[in-house]
């Protein structure tokens, strides 16, 4: 251990490698993560004595909530509006219960402010609250250092107890009782939803070794029999639109194919298109055959973040209508990423937002048309670190500022202010796509190990306080982990019922998100054998990872006071 204490940075990267190893273990459907994995390390090092310099601990929790801000942002701001209002109010009864529950076992237990903040942390399974509410209780007034070493202890210990309890709660809750409450077979259910959306193909989620038996956009060729003398532009309107001439062979010539062009017989003719639609085409052109060396057009895929303000709220089907680039370019939408790390189904009834990615594939000039007119495609193989470094400098000076409510003074720290920042800076980069690149896999990582670097020291600092705070609770700590999650999951299940009449499967995923819970998704997609409850989760997880980090200032606000 004596080497550990002389060399921290030993400490730190041990406590990621071993708690992350940790984190793989798995007990039926639940593992406890990384982050949980690598708090308990912590924890137990701590005991020994082995501290990381404070420093580290606010600059890593500086990026990381930048980051998770930097991320939410697009989706945050698209959120802001009436058409969401139903989703932000389960986003606002988990704040009140979350809250309410807190400050009620506070005042009935007389517990201290960092017990009760990390009750509330681990709870509602939102780590960032750990460091929101860490650095509001060393802002507090009329305590000694000792004294707030010993709180900003407490909320490490009691989140790590009730972050395990609640983490096993909202997941089996949602992926396993819910339905059973909902009398719904939620595959089944996910299913007719997506079909309702015309989605035709299966919902089903791909793991990332995976990729369709049966692709949705296929390329084939055709000998010309019956459509002999017919044009392209024809051939395109009788096969429904979504299917392109891209190629036609004329004996050993290549002919440019282009709406005015007479097919001949015995053509050759290449046709790439959705595979619904390219079903009839033998009947309408003439045979299919094999491969035709010379006769093939590659297709380019391209990111585009959208930008255009009429593109905005239109429905992918609705795009395709307002462009007709789509249709004669033979250019497709197969894929929607929002808040750069969210997948969703494409479908002809997808919403795209201002913000969103999507990805075209089609031919190169027709895709650059397009590209021009929706938005400007996505150059993410750089991160802009001036605009990263002035976000975080600006959101380190928005915490500084302090607003007193009578006697409690009350400011948003480092953490609330660069994740107001990131909010900002996200939102801005969506519109403007051209500056302030953040990579999604290089905002990831920083994220990941900006809160996992936190926690690790939170958790060495909190070790000598763990084991005599455990005795003090006991099953306080498992109660308020679990009631913390069922009171408001279960309001949220009821109102959004019976009041708001949103559908079951994106309720489900709704309530996933208003917990920030990626776990509890993750199972409920597996159980649904589908992306669809993503639709919900997407909302309410970008609301909720605004507003959960602020209930830490304000719990240590009321209770200091």
């Amino acid at each position: 251990m004596g080497v550990l204490r002389d060399h921290p940075e030993l400490a730190l990267f041990l406590c990621l490698a071993l708690g992350y190893l940790v984190g793989k273990l798995r007990v039926g459907p639940i593992t406890l993560g990384g982050i949980c994995g690598t708090l308990i390390v912590s924890l137990l090092l701590g005991t020994r004595h082995v501290t990381v310099n404070d420093d580290v601990k606010t600059v890593f929790f500086a990026l990381f909530i930048f980051s998770l801000g930097y991320m939410a942002g697009p989706q945050f701001f698209h959120n802001l509006n009436r058409k969401s209002l139903r989703f932000f109010a389960l986003c606002l009864i988990e704040v009140v219960c979350v809250l309410s529950i807190a400050i009620g076992l506070a005042k009935a237990f007389n517990l201290d402010v960092g017990t009760a903040s990390g009750i509330l942390a681990g709870a509602a399974t939102e780590s960032a609250v750990v460091g929101t509410a860490t650095e509001s209780i060393g802002q507090l007034n009329g305590l000694s250092q000792d004294q707030i070493k010993t709180y900003q202890g407490h909320v490490a210990t009691a989140y790590t107890v009730c972050y395990l309890f609640g983490l096993i709660t909202i997941v089996l809750f949602t992926s396993q009782i819910m339905p059973m409450l909902l009398r719904i077979n939620l595959a089944d259910a996910s299913r007719e939803l997506w079909e309702k959306m015309r989605g035709g193909a299966s919902g089903k989620s791909l793991e990332s070794d995976e990729q369709q038996a049966m692709p949705g956009m296929v390329g084939r060729t055709y000998l010309v029999t019956t459509a002999d003398g017919r044009s392209v532009g024809d051939l395109q309107a009788e096969l429904g639109g979504d299917v392109t001439v891209e190629g036609i062979k004329r004996g050993s010539k290549l002919v440019p194919p282009t709406p005015d062009t007479k097919l001949t017989l015995s053509d050759l003719v290449l046709l790439v298109g959705r595979r619904a639609e390219m079903i009839d085409a033998a009947h309408v052109i003439g045979p299919e055959t094999p491969g035709i060396p010379g006769l093939d057009t590659p297709l380019a895929t391209q990111q585009v973040a959208i930008t255009d303000k009429d593109t905005h709220g239109r429905t992918i089907d609705q795009l395709r209508e307002s462009h007709p680039e789509f249709r004669k370019a033979g250019v497709y939408v197969t894929e929607v990423l929002r808040s750069t790390d969210q997948k969703i189904p494409a479908t002809p009834e997808t919403v795209v937002h201002r913000g969103d990615v999507i990805t075209l594939v089609g031919a190169r000039s027709g895709l650059d048309k397009l590209v021009a007119k929706i938005g400007a495609a996505v150059k993410n193989d750089a991160t802009d670190y001036i605009y990263l470094g002035l976000g975080i400098v600006a959101g380190s000076l928005l915490g500084q500022i302090v607003v007193r409510a009578g006697d409690v003074p009350m400011s948003l720290g480092t953490g609330g202010g660069c994740l107001v920042a990131g909010l900002l800076f996200g939102w801005f980069r969506s519109r403007k796509p051209t500056f302030g690149a953040f990579p999604p896999q290089a905002a990831t990582t920083i994220k990941d190990l900006g809160l996992a670097v936190f926690i690790a020291c939170t958790g060495l600092a909190a070790g000598p306080q763990a084991w005599p705070m455990l005795k003090q609770y006991g099953l306080l700590l498992p109660f308020a982990g679990i009631a913390m999650v069922l009171v408001p999951a279960t309001i949220s299940l009821i109102v959004g019922r019976k009041l708001l009449k949103i559908e079951k499967p994106l309720l489900l995923g709704a309530i996933a998100g208003q917990q920030c819970s990626t776990p509890a998704i993750t199972s409920i997609t597996q159980v649904a054998k589908s992306s669809v409850p993503m639709l919900g989760y997407t909302i309410t997880y970008a609301l909720s990872n605004f507003l959960l980090p602020l209930t830490g200032p304000i719990l240590v606000g009321i209770l200091g006071a």
